[in-house]
């Protein structure tokens, strides 16, 4: 019984509403993306070491001002509202001075070659250190056994360089306080195989407010080759470490094409220029500033009349996004959608990572089977009462999975995880997505440079990116009703897979009818509230057919789900 109506709605639902509206935004963003244009930007950003208010933050800033005036973006006098192509440069003083690394090198005395040098491993000299003298330092190195740090005090560390397998960070605060000089850290996380790339170093920070002393990241070569040389006795090093901190302001980049009917209801891109990496961020900059080049152009030739405003925004992960949702109550009530461009042009043949959708919570963030897998960044701790049942889920990976059949292009999701610039938009109860890669073996490393970043990814992110915002931007009834048909789709695959699995958890005994119908209505329950959210799709309100399309969905889904229960017993 079950089976045989599946199909029947299954069936009915692929022949009605076959009118599929992003084939026309497909059609523009295909042809006018131009992957060279984002790769070259990426390139750009990628060369700097990028902190807000330093040199290479700043810059980064302001190579994009230069790409969205040349897309024809003109600079706000007093607001938005003034043009249909705007942007503007938002400046705050920062409470702390911002910090850039210059230059460091370490060498074990009696050895010609470095153990280290900042030339090849840009996150050797950890977030906040002070430089050491201008000729460097030479000090006894001695190892701690990561079980002993608490009692370093027993120990004679005063002036020398203390070296243990645990984070820079920890070690620093109680070796400097023992007396110590500074500090050698390792701590590589399994996934990015460090004993196969050995070069590798993660970025990390300190908590160094008087300035004084200094850590340094060790690579698993370096950190073997150094164990090595104490191993045969006393060590002493020559480490040389210079600096930048000094005050400075936080820049933002905002910016917008005005919606001729609706101006106020927007689609907000966040894409962060901090953190040091190509990929992480310089790959998510670089496609949507060619995002917003494309767009402008589009705009200018009368071929895409956006009916809500689309919004582009560029500064530091999660405050910039959260301040700009935060800071305007009467601008945040018009922001419909959010959408992070986080490493997102990853040559997965070379870092590992699978191109990812982070769902916004629906029950897989729960209830994590089957299919449905966290990436190594981890779960976060999500409960029914967290669950955000919305449309955009489905049609951004329908979008997706569209391009990456056109492409050739491998298209995965996950559950919510949280940590970039989804998550301000969530916390505000605005629907949020991230497409980002992961687990990428050089995430957060010295190693995540520009060779890594494939701008034919840039290309196919940025292609879904853009027909996502040009259809809700422009959306009307038939958009509505075609995304009614794609998510009671999606809602009865659902039902269905999580059905099997049911059954095979209670046939197995890891389970009982209970537990097992409550996944299943609560995954109900939540297609049928997801579908309720599109009759705000469309910009004007024609008819009444969305509203009862709506409830004809609802009580397909709800007679779907209503029989798997009935099936369970």
């Amino acid at each position: 019984m079950k089976r045989l109506l599946l199909a029947a709605l299954l069936l009915y639902t692929s022949h009605s509403f076959a009118q599929d509206p992003t084939f026309a935004y497909f059609d523009l963003t295909r042809k006018g993306f131009n992957e060279k244009n984002a790769l070259k930007t990426a390139a750009f950003v990628e060369q700097y070491w990028r902190l807000p208010g330093n040199k290479g933050f700043n810059e980064s800033i302001y190579y994009v001002e230069n790409l969205l005036k040349e897309a024809g973006f003109v600079k706000e006098q007093n607001d938005e509202a003034e043009g249909l192509l705007t942007y503007r440069i938002e400046k705050r003083p920062m409470k702390q001075n911002t910090w850039e690394p210059v230059n460091a090198a370490i060498s074990i005395e009696g050895e010609h070659e470095p153990l280290l040098e900042f030339k090849t491993n840009r996150n050797m000299i950890t977030i906040n250190s002070a430089s050491t003298p201008p000729d460097g330092i030479m000090a006894e190195v001695i190892y701690i056994n990561p079980t002993e740090i608490s009692s370093i005090e027993d120990k004679d560390v005063k002036g020398k360089i203390v070296f243990s397998e645990i984070g820079s960070g920890r070690l620093f605060n109680v070796a400097i306080n023992a007396g110590a000089l500074g500090v050698l850290g390792y701590a590589m996380p399994v996934y990015t195989q460090p004993e196969k790339h050995q070069t590798s170093i993660q970025f990390s920070g300190i908590n160094n407010p008087d300035n004084n002393g200094w850590a340094i990241n060790l690579s698993f070569k370096a950190k073997e080759r150094l164990k090595k040389a104490l191993a045969k006795g006393p060590v002493k090093l020559n480490v040389t470490v210079q600096t930048n901190s000094y005050a400075s302001e936080e820049l933002t980049i905002v910016a917008n094409i005005k919606g001729k009917t609706n101006p106020n209801e927007r689609f907000v891109y966040s894409a962060h220029v901090q953190e040091p990496g190509a990929n992480d961020n310089a790959s998510g900059v670089g496609t949507l500033a060619e995002m917003a080049r494309l767009s402008a152009s589009l705009v200018k030739s009368g071929k895409l009349i956006p009916q809500r405003t689309l919004t582009f925004l560029w500064g530091d992960e999660i405050v910039s996004t959260q301040r700009y949702i935060k800071e305007n109550n009467e601008r945040a009530k018009g922001i419909m959608w959010g959408m992070s461009l986080d490493m997102v042009g990853e040559n997965t043949e070379k870092t590992g990572g699978s191109f990812l959708i982070e769902k916004m919570p629906d029950p897989s963030a729960i209830w994590t089977r089957g299919n449905d897998k966290h990436s190594e960044w981890g779960a976060g701790d999500v409960k029914e009462k967290d669950l955000f049942p919305h449309y955009y889920n489905d049609l951004v990976m329908k979008i997706c999975t569209d391009q990456g059949k056109h492409a050739n292009w491998k298209v995965n999701y996950n559950p919510f995880e949280g940590g970039s610039d989804h998550t301000p938009f969530l916390k505000s109860k605005i629907p949020g997505l991230l497409m980002w890669h992961f687990t990428d073996v050089f995430y957060h490393t010295d190693n995540d440079r520009i060779d890594k970043v494939s701008a034919v990814t840039m290309k196919n992110v940025g292609i879904s990116a853009l027909t996502t915002a040009y259809l809700l931007t422009t959306a009307d009834e038939n958009t509505a009703l075609f995304t009614i048909n794609e998510v009671k789709t999606a809602a009865l695959i659902r039902l269905k897979t999580e059905f099997d699995l049911s059954k095979q958890a209670i046939n197995n005994g890891t389970s009982n009818v209970s537990q097992e119908g409550h996944i299943i209505s609560t995954w109900g329950k939540y297609y049928t509230d997801a579908l309720a959210t599109i009759s705000s799709i469309p910009v004007k309100t024609e008819t009444t057919r969305i509203g009862s399309t709506i409830k004809y969905a609802v009580l397909e889904i709800e007679k779907q789900t209503n029989q798997y229960l009935e099936d369970l017993k």
